[in-house]
């Protein structure tokens, strides 16, 4: 009851990611109606229930565009676990300030970058100029996009792959 189902906006654009139990509710007030089941059904003592994987609203919401949350897992998502520097590509990353907080750089996507700990300390309270480093890619935030939101679970459900990938 807990396996994930996508959930379609009327226009067929991914809106997020629901629990089971949340789609069939949909389903059942008639606010969504199911449009992949690769999960076989739930049964109950009177009745049985299909099992859905990607769930359409029957009705339009109206929201804001998605924005990525700036947070450090992402920060090394953006940059391909690569340090930003060197290039080198490890497990061991830490965040760096291309603008050192204490020279008025912020907290910002075009100012944090994944460095190895070797030039994060190499860099020190400089910029990128001054300790003759210059950045690999220019740090800028990412497009929240169906694809970078949910693209990760395509590998793990395969019929979403033509909902997610299409936007």
């Amino acid at each position: 009851m807990n396996d994930p189902v996508l959930v379609l906006n009327a226009n067929f654009e991914p809106l997020n990611i629901c629990t089971t139990r949340r789609a069939v509710g949909l389903m059942m007030t008639g606010k969504a109606e199911m449009l992949v089941n690769g999960r076989g059904v739930i049964r109950s003592a009177s009745s049985v229930f299909p099992r859905p994987s990607i769930v359409r609203l029957s009705y339009m919401v109206n929201r804001p565009r998605p924005r990525v949350k700036l947070t450090k897992r992402e920060i090394f998502r953006r940059d391909n676990f690569t340090c930003q520097y060197c290039g080198k590509r490890t497990g061991n990353l830490t965040i760096d300030h291309v603008l050192p907080r204490h020279r008025g750089g912020q907290h910002s996507w075009t100012n944090l970058v994944a460095a190895c700990p070797a030039c994060n300390r190499r860099k020190g309270g400089r910029t990128p100029m001054e300790a003759q480093m210059p950045l690999r890619r220019p740090p800028k935030e990412p497009t929240a996009s169906a694809e970078y939101l949910y693209g990760h679970l395509v590998k793990t459900h395969i019929e979403w792959d033509d909902y997610i990938n299409g936007w």
